[in-house]
């Protein structure tokens, strides 16, 4: 047993981890919202894994180190063959599984999966959002959402309308259909009563509830409503239903603390707006912080500081390196570089847990400059641990090489060559 390393395995893991992580992030980016996520993160770990592994086989391929001379000649064959099970097939498995979990609100905090838009179409709206800005952000929004999530769209003046019962946005068909009913609406004129909206919007989350699926209702308005807030905010209290307001060109100081008040008794946030063209930014600023998770993003929502969800993103980020690390040793049918790169493997998923865990921030660029450390430090502290953790050499004694080339071998003599070299590789 000898503490070795192969450089140039070394080289071709960090290569790749970076052509894995490219890989992974055009398919973050171009499937989200078209595939579940717990599938599009598997593929994310699984893709990493068959890159980091193919480099290695390649790496030791070229120049055995860490594994022999005698696999190259004899068991390379079957290392190919070992190479899609092994890393692609393991790490999707693993990955989708552990990302499921992650999902899971064992905590009690329910993932927002239902929007509620409750927006103002009183007789002022003719003034400060002459143009319909308000149903373009609502559109846009719309348009974001990803297919497992569901909306419902209420309007009012003094009256209210349930223009879209609940929805399951589940492709473009359906979202064209929505933007019709927002094109095609009769404007309403009249006054502002946000009793009426709210009892409304909470009557579609009743009947639409389920045990799994957090709801938000987003309340848009540039007026004042006679409202006793700690009356008709008691059911959103209790279902647990934050309610996201937006003030558009508020001159009035009541509609203001009123739309604040609204916010904050059920855990919602606040925002002024004073022209209707920024309202898109508004609706998107709601629209990234309604609790979304996955293990290698930021987490948004109620859970965004959870010390459950810290810890367990953690934990499952190093039972990946480990399992990355297993994966390799399978590939090369060694038991002790199984142990080594199992070891590295959950020691760099620890380091790159907590980079995850502390690196991220919601920015596109800087989380993928994480998101690349990440996979790096995986692929490097695996390949650098048979440093730390011996490995045994699978070259053949010396005497079993002369014996090889000498042809004074009896056959029994060759098959105990054989067991010997045997009992130093495989599982």
């Amino acid at each position: 047993m000898t503490r070795k390393i192969n450089l140039l395995l070394l080289l071709f893991s960090l290569i790749g981890g970076a052509i894995g992580f490219g890989i992974g992030e055009v398919l973050l980016h171009q499937l989200s919202g078209e595939v579940p996520s717990i599938v599009l993160i598997g593929l994310y770990f699984g893709i990493l894994a068959l890159c980091v592994g193919l480099s290695c086989l390649i790496a030791e391929m070229i120049k055995p180190r860490l594994n022999g001379s005698s696999w190259r000649q004899r068991y390379v064959g079957a290392s190919w063959k070992l190479l899609v099970p092994a890393t692609l097939v393991l790490l999707f498995a693993l990955g989708t599984l552990l990302e499921f979990v992650y999902e899971l609100n064992l905590n009690g905090a329910k993932q927002v999966k239902n929007i509620v838009f409750v927006i103002d179409d009183s007789g002022s709206m003719d003034v400060n959002d002459p143009n319909g800005d308000r149903y373009e952000a609502t559109k846009m929004l719309i348009g974001k959402m990803d297919q497992d999530k569901e909306a419902a769209i209420v309007v009012f003046d003094d009256r209210v309308q349930l223009l879209q019962p609940f929805v399951r946005l589940k492709n473009q068909e359906v979202k064209n259909e929505v933007y019709s009913r927002l094109d095609e609406m009769e404007p309403m004129q009249g006054g502002t009563n946000f009793n009426l909206a709210l009892n409304e919007a909470m009557e579609q989350i009743q009947g639409r509830s389920t045990s799994r699926r957090g709801t938000l209702v987003i309340l848009l308005s540039d007026g004042f409503s006679e409202v006793d807030p700690s009356g008709v905010l008691r059911e959103y209290q209790s279902s647990g239903v934050a309610v996201n307001t937006i003030g558009l060109g508020l001159d009035n100081p009541e509609g203001s603390e009123l739309l604040k008040e609204i916010a904050a008794v059920t855990g919602g946030q606040y925002q002024d707006v004073s022209e209707a063209d920024q309202l898109s930014f508004a609706f998107q600023k709601i629209y990234d912080n309604i609790g979304e998770r996955t293990l290698v993003t930021e987490r948004t929502g109620v859970t965004q500081n959870s010390s459950y969800y810290m810890i367990l993103r953690i934990v499952f980020v190093i039972l990946l390196g480990a399992a990355l690390g297993l994966g390799l040793g399978v590939l090369f049918d060694n038991r002790h570089l199984a142990k080594s790169f199992s070891i590295g493997g959950a020691t760099g998923g620890v380091l790159a847990g907590l980079l995850l865990e502390f690196g991220l921030s919601g920015a596109d660029f800087p989380d993928g400059i994480i998101r690349l450390l990440a996979c790096l430090i995986l692929a490097a502290v695996i390949a650098l641990f048979t440093l730390v953790v011996p490995v045994k050499d699978n070259q053949p004694r010396i005497s079993e090489r002369r014996g090889r080339f000498g042809g004074a071998r009896s056959a029994g003599n060759a098959v105990g060559r054989r067991q010997g070299e045997n009992q130093n590789r495989g599982f």
